[in-house]
């Protein structure tokens, strides 16, 4: 599935409203401050398994053309409202390497893992305005009764032992609803 809008992220935010921008640029856990903002939270995979990267994310992986990685997507959901979607891509070889327990997360948070070892370092976070037509406005809003005209994303890559894992984290509206 091809993209019709720009492969551009950008380091720095625009015109962006403060109540969504003290989410995007926060680099500690997003699961824990979810959390701490939340009386129930709970993380519900929606797919996981070895398939074509979208766009861009190729070249960020460092992998051919037509190379399959392993891609997770979850919800993470407070008190039974979806907040963010996430979707996680990591190269097959990497999975024998240092990201092999991805594979057995299941409703467990990727964030947990990230940022409970100390080794995992994390690059710059960078920012995307998606729409419709782009790929994770597409499967974020999959399951959102009422879809909103665009949707904030942001993503970085963590590292381990030289290997490598993309994060994409899409923020749904009802992250408003949580106070920042």
């Amino acid at each position: 599935m091809k993209s019709t809008q720009s492969l551009t992220w950008y380091p720095a935010l625009n015109t962006i409203s403060p109540a969504i921008r003290r989410w995007l640029q926060d680099r500690g856990s997003l699961t824990r401050r979810i959390q701490e903002r939340c009386n129930h939270f709970r993380v519900q995979p929606v797919f996981q398994s070895l398939a074509k990267l979208y766009g861009d994310e190729m070249a960020v992986m460092n992998l051919r053309h037509n190379e399959k990685a392993m891609v997770r997507e979850v919800y993470l959901y407070c008190c039974e409202k979806p907040v963010v979607f996430a979707h996680s891509v990591v190269s097959r070889k990497n999975l024998r390497g240092a990201w092999r327990g991805l594979n057995g997360l299941g409703n467990k948070s990727l964030g947990t893992v990230l940022f409970t070892n100390p080794k995992i370092k994390r690059t710059p976070l960078e920012f995307k305005k998606v729409s419709s037509g782009h790929f994770l406005y597409d499967r974020a809003c999959a399951i959102l009764q009422s879809k909103p005209a665009n949707l904030w994303a942001r993503r970085s890559l963590f590292t381990l032992h030289g290997q490598s894992i993309l994060v994409t984290e899409v923020f749904l509206p009802k992250i408003l609803d949580l106070v920042p």
